[in-house]
């Protein structure tokens, strides 16, 4: 194995920097924890995987080479990010004035659903493409690379996002529960309460 831990750290640190930065996964991901909690967005989560699988792939095996093979890959493909791209901006422009869960693809019920809508996104990703593309050759030699250096690469490039996505998830649900929970809702009300109060008799004698 020719990539180092402190290679493999590194670019785990860029895929973290890469995840915290909001796109349509966080954008997809927040509509379905909203919508049905974590047994919403789990499989979405799932599906995200496939593409943490596929692009680092194609960025280590190199797009030279799938173009020698296949002639119009990247003319279909570029084609493909247009019409993808296009009916998206026409979707959010016509559903301007609607809620986020409203007649919407990424919400809808099934685990099935979740998957497909996963996969959707992270194909789709203009921010996963660019940083698998043009950013991970940057981190390893892609020329001296062994077939163990790759399940490395992807390894990482599944758990980093895949733990994130699910901490987001978990996280979103536990606040749509505080906020659906009327036990919830009159513990925090009482607290404000007091606080507001105690603010009140501070002003009150100062």
């Amino acid at each position: 194995m020719t990539v180092t831990l402190f290679e493999l750290s590194l670019y785990s640190g860029a895929l973290l920097i890469l995840f915290l930065t909001p796109g349509p996964v966080w954008v997809a991901l927040i509509a379905r924890s909203l919508s049905g909690g974590f047994h919403a967005a789990w499989p979405l989560a799932l599906g995200v995987v496939l593409g943490d699988i596929l692009w680092p792939l194609v960025a280590i095996l190199g797009v030279s080479w799938i173009t020698s093979e296949f002639d119009n890959f990247m003319s279909v493909l570029r084609w493909v990010a247009v019409v993808v791209f296009v009916v998206m901006g026409w979707t959010l422009i016509s559903n301007a004035d609607k809620s986020l869960g409203s007649d919407s693809r990424l919400t809808r019920p099934g685990m099935w659903a979740g998957f497909v809508a996963g996969v959707a996104v992270i194909l789709g990703n203009p921010k996963a493409i660019l940083f698998y593309m043009g950013v991970l050759p940057g981190f390893f030699d892609v020329s001296a690379i062994t077939k163990p250096d790759i399940v490395a690469i992807v390894f990482v490039s599944i758990a980093v996002p895949l733990f994130g996505n699910l901490g987001l998830a978990i996280f979103i649900d536990r606040a749509r529960r505080l906020l659906t929970s009327q036990t919830a809702l009159r513990r925090i009300n009482l607290s404000a309460g007091v606080m507001l109060i105690g603010v009140g008799l501070v002003i009150a004698v100062t």
